[in-house]
């Protein structure tokens, strides 16, 4: 264990709370004002209490980093501090220097098996170490999927209705367009169409596409306050993902058999399928009546569960796409001894049979270590294996 551990994520994932059941003392800058005090004259003051210290908050005094390292150097204990907050360090801040001292811990909204909606019956982990998980049935219907995809993993959302989360969710994206955005990129940006890019940034989740495309698809919503332009787009982009708010997924660098020229843009996420819900105004009757858009936003929905379970077994999650169209697979969970899973994502069973050929394609012809396993994760009902060794998996069986 090192010095120092840094919980990062976005606003309300639950970063303090879950730091407060690990640690003996706390400092929580947001509301002491004088510990802000303090801190602002010699950092070092607000470094002494029982260990682990929370320091909560912490981007408020950004000297703090430099202090907290000082203090792991000469202390020369484990766990001697715990630092969270919203947003990652401006580029002032050598985060670089904790090499050694500081272990990063990325925090996400809840999954459906930590709120309680999935059984976890099927492990990531298991099906990483080519285990065959048994056949099983999942509880959870259509709606239910519509409903969590609405109302999202936020902690303070737990056991709330619908009509409850919309007015949390529409107050959330206020706080990060009219003040957040700002504050993470140092400078003040014009809220509406800092609300426009991200419109737009929605309407385009689980998707490939450029910036260029994205403000393309923005400026289509052009009002008085003028156009959104590329220049002024990359900022916003740049403040969203200082906030944890964008969660986007990289392309897959695999080597390969063919010479398939790979997709190299990432696949545009928000860190919680309920962002983009709120910012269509997607209730779950509305996704229910429009079953394309709900597919990509079950397909972020799986993509927040999967990776929060890729990162409790050590692995990272990308997605396949040959630039020609020839080949996609929605999300590729890798390990570091080079154990991958390839998971295609489908709302329906119509759409099985596709993603099951997409998936052996890319395992057979494609990589040179075949995959632990293929997995297609549906909302569906029943979980098994097909003739073919794929297996079919609802979303409301997987666990980490």
């Amino acid at each position: 264990m090192l010095g120092a551990v840094v919980i990062e994520g976005p606003r309300a994932c639950g970063k303090t709370e879950t730091a407060r059941r690990h640690t003996a003392s706390e400092v929580l800058l947001d509301l002491d004002a004088d510990a802000r005090a303090a801190a602002a004259i010699d950092p070092r003051l607000v470094l002494e209490g029982r260990t682990p210290r929370l320091l909560d908050e912490w981007q408020r005094e950004p000297r703090l980093w430099d202090a907290v390292r000082r203090a792991v150097d000469d202390r020369r204990l484990p766990g001697q501090f715990v630092l969270t907050g919203p947003a990652m360090p401006t580029d002032d801040v050598s985060r670089h220097s904790g090499a050694g001292r500081f272990s990063v811990l990325r925090m996400r909204p809840m999954t459906l098996f930590e709120q309680g909606h999935s059984t976890g019956a099927v492990s990531l982990g298991e099906l990483l170490a080519g285990e065959t998980p048994s056949a099983g049935q999942c509880g959870l219907e259509l709606r239910a999927y519509a409903d969590r995809t609405v109302i999202g993993g936020w902690p303070g959302l737990l056991g709330r209705p619908v009509r409850e989360a919309g007015v949390f969710l529409r107050g959330y994206l206020d706080g990060v367009v009219e003040h957040d955005v700002a504050l993470a990129s140092g400078t003040r940006r014009d809220p509406e169409k800092v609300r426009r890019f991200l419109r737009a940034y929605a309407q385009l989740t689980a998707h490939p596409v450029s910036v260029a495309k994205l403000v393309q698809r923005a400026s289509g919503e052009e009002t008085n306050s003028g156009s959104l332009t590329r220049f002024a787009a990359e900022p916003y982009l740049e403040a969203l993902r200082r906030l944890m708010i964008v969660d986007e997924v990289e392309a897959w660098n695999v080597a390969l058999r063919s010479r398939a020229r790979l997709m190299s843009t990432p696949k545009r996420h928000l860190v919680d399928p309920s962002l983009a819900a709120t910012l269509m105004d997607c209730a779950p009757q509305r996704l229910l009546g429009d079953l394309n858009t709900f597919g990509y936003l079950f397909e972020s929905l799986a993509t927040r569960d999967v990776r929060v379970y890729a990162q409790a077994n050590d692995a990272s999650v990308f997605y396949y796409r040959e630039r020609g169209g020839e080949l996609e697979v929605d999300l590729v969970v890798e390990r570091r001894d080079g154990a991958w899973v390839g998971i295609e994502v489908k709302l329906g069973g119509n759409q099985i049979d596709q993603a099951a050929a997409a998936l052996r394609q890319l395992s057979e012809t494609r990589v040179t270590a075949p995959a632990a396993c293929l997995v297609v994760l549906t909302a569906t009902e029943y979980a098994y294996r097909r003739e073919d060794g794929v297996l079919v998996l609802p979303l409301g069986l997987l666990g980490p």
